[in-house]
């Protein structure tokens, strides 16, 4: 009962995660903060959607329709849609018209709904009619191998490519991994350390800010409230 979700890595360059869940007896979550941008498809009551979900730059609560099935891909670092500006999607999100069961409209065109199974081919699709880009450079900056160009490139490079800058990039994703160590255990002090953290007030900050949830509640096994996607790296 609540927000059922289950994920999936990738071998696509060009994925982060494939994610699907279902609604039941849940009316709110809490949407922690993610520096990835996702295509969502949804279904309630008879009703097929789809939009593209900005980065989110801070956790906040987030109304879920009852008994809905999501789908989702998560797209990752440095790969855009440059007709649909990612910079102007963080902390929101544009609609995608005329879904159905079978099929969405993207850039002028009519495309088949994918599905958890297929989400690759799709992507790949995508890919080979230029309707998603990958910046190589912003890519192997936030794998840490910074090419040889100018700071300002890379700041303004991946601020286009991702909606978001290096410093909260950083910040988000290693307060979800905080998040994920107290899950499994791992004593507060002991994340402090293994993550780079000041001290606990700096990670009590961090967490409240991108996960919306002290230590304490993390470790809770019966939350009030389900989280959106996490998962360890």
């Amino acid at each position: 009962m609540g927000l059922e979700v289950q994920s999936r890595s990738s071998d696509s360059p060009y994925i982060e995660r494939v994610w699907r869940s279902h609604s039941s007896d849940v009316d709110r979550m809490t949407s922690i903060a993610t520096a990835h941008w996702d295509l969502v498809f949804w279904e309630h009551r008879g009703q097929v959607s789809a939009s593209v979900q900005g980065p989110e730059s801070g956790a906040g609560p987030a109304p879920v329709p009852e008994d809905t099935t999501f789908f989702g891909i998560s797209f990752s670092l440095g790969t855009s849609m440059p007709h649909v500006p990612i910079n102007q999607l963080v902390d929101g999100f544009a609609e995608i018209p005329d879904a159905t069961h079978r099929s969405f409209w993207l850039k002028g065109s009519a495309w088949r709904l994918p599905d958890y199974d297929n989400a690759e081919a799709f992507v790949q699709r995508l890919v080979r009619e230029d309707v998603l880009v990958r910046d190589p450079i912003v890519a192997a900056v936030l794998r840490g191998t910074p090419p040889d160009v100018s700071e300002r490139t890379i700041q303004r490079r991946c601020v286009a490519a991702t909606g978001l800058t290096r410093g909260a990039i950083r910040q988000i994703n290693r307060a979800r991994q905080a998040a994920v160590l107290i899950q499994e255990g791992v004593p507060a002090q002991d994340v402090i350390h293994r993550l780079g953290y000041f001290d606990q007030p700096h990670l009590a900050r961090s967490l409240t800010r991108y996960i919306g949830r002290t230590a304490t509640q993390l470790s809770d096994r019966d939350p009030s409230e389900p989280l959106s996607l996490l998962y360890k790296t």
